[in-house]
C-alpha cells in the first residue's frame, strides 16, 4: 500500500484486494443513510441568470433484488456473530431495503475490522433512523466490549418536521479494535456562558479574571495536611488540605510542609481571601490556565458548514473540516493511517493531510475523485503527494470504462480538461455533457463559456459536431469541445475548421471555436486551446487555501 492514495472503485473490492491486515489506525465511515433520496452536487451558474446545476452524485437507495440476496447469503454463510445478526435482522425486518442496506454494509465492516490495526478505533457515522440497526450489526462485527461511545452531534441549527420534534443530529458510533486503543485526551473550549459565570472575579494587582476554588479534599487526614494553618483547621469540617500540584510546580513552590506552601501561595498571590466570616480562603484560579473541558460524547460546538462558507464545495454529505480533526486528533497520531472508504469530496482525507497523517481515500464515482483532486489542488498545490489508482491510464483502459458505465467515462473524461458535468435536473439543456467557464480579463469582466460534448463510442460522425455547432451557437459560449475516444474523421476536422476563431479580448490570440480532442491526446498531456490560466478559471467553486506553516512527513509546506 502506497501512502497517500486514492482510489476510485467499489470500496468492497479496494478493501480485499488493496488494502494490507492490520495496516490502518483509524477508519471514519460516512455512508449513505438508506433515506431514499438522490444526493445532487449543486454548481452555482456563473451569470446568475439560471438556477443552480445539479449533477446526480449517487442514489443512496438499496433495494431487496437478486444482487442484495446474493450480498445477504454471502454474509450468512461465512458464519459467526455476524451471520446471526443478519439472520435476526431479517426475520425483524424481512426481505426490506433497509435489510438490503445492512447487507451492503456486512462485508464492509468486517473488512474494515480486518486492515484494523489493534490499537485502531473505527467512527461510523449514520442518521438515527438506521444507527440503532448499525450499531447491533457493528456489537457483531467489532464485539460489544469495544464499544466505546455513541457521539451525537448537533449538525443543524433547527428544522422544521411535521408532527414530531424537530431532527437536528446524526449519530457517531465510535468502536476500537481491542481494549488496547490509542487514545488523546482532547480538551475543548469552554462556552462563553460557562466563563462569564465561573470568572467573574478580577484579581486586584493583576486585573486578571479568576474563580475561586477550594483548596481542601473530603475526609480526614493524619500529617501536615491535616494540621491548621492561620487557624483554619480543616479537621474540624472533616477535611484535609488539597494543593494543586501543577500550580505549585510552577511556581517552584516544593521541598515544605503544607503549611509552608499554603505560605507561598498567598505570598505569591494565588490564595483569595473573603470578608470575615464569609467563608474559607480559596485559591484563585485564573482564567487565562483554563485548559478546556474534557471531550464529551455531545458535540454542539462544531458548527454545520453554512451556505456561505469557504470550506463549502457543494457536495451534498459534506462535513465540517473541524468534526474530522477532532476525530482524527483524539485517535490517531502523526505518520499514522488514516482510512475513509465512502469518501465524497474528500473532507477526511483533507483533513488528515493538514494534521500530517497518511490517508487512504476510497469512491465509488469519478465525480468525487475528480472533485477530491481540484480540492487538494486548491488548498495544497503540489505540496501534497499522492496516488490515484483505478482511473484510466491508457487507450483501452478508458474504452474499457466507457464500455462498463457511460456516465462514469464522461466524469472522468471532463476531469481530464477541469471541467464540471452538465446538470441533470429536468428541463436541463441537451447536447451538453460539460461546462467550463472563465474570465478573458479581470475577475470582474464578463465569464466567458466552453461547451463540452464526450463520445466514448467506437466512432464519431460529422453530424455529431454539427450538432455540438448548434448548441455552441445556442448557448451564445465562446468555444465548443468534442472529446471521443475515436479518431475524428477528415470531415470532422473540415468542419471544425469552418467555424472560425475565438478572439481574446486580453491577449488578442486566436483560439478555434469547434475543438477535436482524443482520449489518447489528453492522456499525453494535450488540452483545450483557450486564453491561460492566468484569466481566472471558474469552473469550480475552489476550496481555500490552507496557509499555516506544519510539519508534514518531514516536510516543510504551508497549510
Amino acid at each position: 500500500m502506497a501512502d497517500n492514495t486514492l482510489y476510485y472503485s467499489d470500496n468492497l473490492d479496494i478493501l480485499r484486494q488493496y488494502i494490507a491486515d492490520e495496516s490502518v489506525d483509524l477508519v471514519y465511515l460516512d455512508p449513505p443513510f438508506n433515506s431514499n433520496q438522490n444526493y445532487n452536487v449543486l454548481f452555482a451558474e456563473q451569470d446568475g441568470s439560471r438556477s443552480a446545476a445539479q449533477i446526480q452524485a449517487f442514489e443512496d437507495t438499496w433495494r431487496w433484488d437478486q444482487s442484495a440476496a446474493r450480498a445477504y447469503q454471502d454474509v450468512v454463510e461465512a458464519g459467526g456473530k455476524v451471520s446471526q445478526a443478519m439472520q435476526a435482522f431479517r426475520i425483524s425486518i424481512g426481505d426490506s431495503d433497509l435489510l438490503a442496506y445492512l447487507a451492503m454494509m456486512a462485508p464492509r465492516l468486517v473488512e474494515l475490522r480486518r486492515v484494523l490495526k489493534d490499537t485502531g478505533s473505527i467512527y461510523l457515522h449514520c442518521d438515527p433512523s438506521a444507527s440503532h440497526y448499525l450499531k447491533m450489526l457493528m456489537d457483531a462485527v467489532f464485539g460489544p466490549e469495544n464499544f466505546r461511545n455513541e457521539i451525537v452531534w448537533k449538525r443543524t441549527h433547527s428544522h422544521s418536521s411535521a408532527k414530531r420534534l424537530g431532527p437536528v443530529h446524526d449519530i457517531i458510533l465510535f468502536y476500537t479494535k481491542s481494549k488496547h486503543y490509542l487514545w488523546n485526551d482532547i480538551k475543548v473550549k469552554h462556552s462563553k456562558e460557562y466563563v462569564e459565570k465561573h470568572f467573574r472575579m478580577q484579581d486586584e494587582e493583576t486585573g486578571r479574571h479568576f474563580q475561586p476554588i477550594t483548596l481542601t479534599g473530603a475526609g480526614t487526614t493524619k500529617g501536615d495536611s491535616g494540621k491548621p494553618w492561620r487557624d483554619i483547621n480543616p479537621t474540624e469540617a472533616g477535611r484535609h488540605w488539597a494543593l494543586p500540584q501543577a500550580i505549585l510546580e510552577e511556581l517552584n513552590i516544593t521541598g515544605k510542609t503544607i503549611q509552608e506552601k499554603l505560605d507561598a501561595l498567598d505570598a505569591a498571590g494565588r490564595i483569595y481571601w473573603p470578608a470575615k466570616g464569609k467563608g474559607v480562603p480559596r485559591l484563585k484560579w485564573f482564567l487565562d490556565e483554563l485548559e478546556g473541558m474534557a471531550l464529551q460524547d455531545v458535540w454542539t460546538d462544531i458548527s454545520p458548514i453554512s451556505a456561505q462558507a469557504k470550506e463549502r464545495l457543494g457536495y451534498p454529505t459534506q462535513k465540517p473540516e473541524a468534526l474530522l480533526e477532532r476525530i482524527i486528533q483524539a485517535s490517531s497520531n502523526k505518520g499514522d493511517v488514516v482510512l475513509d472508504p465512502f469518501c465524497g469530496c474528500g473532507t477526511t482525507i483533507v483533513a488528515a493531510q493538514k494534521l500530517n497523517r497518511r490517508w487512504i481515500g476510497i469512491d465509488i464515482t469519478h465525480l468525487a475523485v475528480s472533485l477530491m483532486k481540484k480540492r487538494f489542488a486548491d488548498m495544497f498545490g503540489k505540496r501534497a503527494h499522492y496516488e490515484v489508482v483505478g482511473e484510466p491510464t491508457t487507450l483501452s483502459d478508458a474504452a474499457a470504462l466507457a464500455a462498463q458505465n457511460k456516465h462514469q467515462f464522461e466524469w472522468w473524461a471532463l476531469s481530464l480538461v477541469g471541467a464540471r458535468p452538465a446538470e441533470t435536473q429536468k428541463g436541463a439543456d441537451k447536447g451538453i455533457d460539460g461546462r467550463l467557464y472563465f474570465h478573458d480579463g479581470d475577475a470582474k469582466s464578463k465569464t466567458k463559456q466552453i461547451i463540452i460534448s464526450v463520445k466514448g463510442g467506437g466512432s464519431v460522425t460529422v453530424s455529431q459536431l454539427r450538432d455540438l455547432r448548434g448548441v455552441l451557437d445556442r448557448e451564445k459560449a465562446e468555444i465548443g469541445v468534442l472529446i471521443s475516444l475515436a479518431e475524428p474523421t477528415a470531415a470532422m476536422r473540415k468542419e471544425a475548421a469552418s467555424a472560425g476563431f475565438y478572439t481574446s479580448p486580453w491577449s488578442k490570440k486566436n483560439h478555434p471555436r469547434l475543438q477535436l480532442l482524443t482520449i489518447e491526446e489528453l492522456l499525453n498531456g494535450k488540452g483545450i486551446d483557450y486564453p491561460p490560466a492566468q484569466q481566472v478559471n471558474v469552473t469550480h467553486k475552489k476550496a481555500p487555501r490552507s496557509n499555516k506553516k506544519v510539519k508534514q512527513m518531514g516536510l516543510d509546506f504551508e497549510e
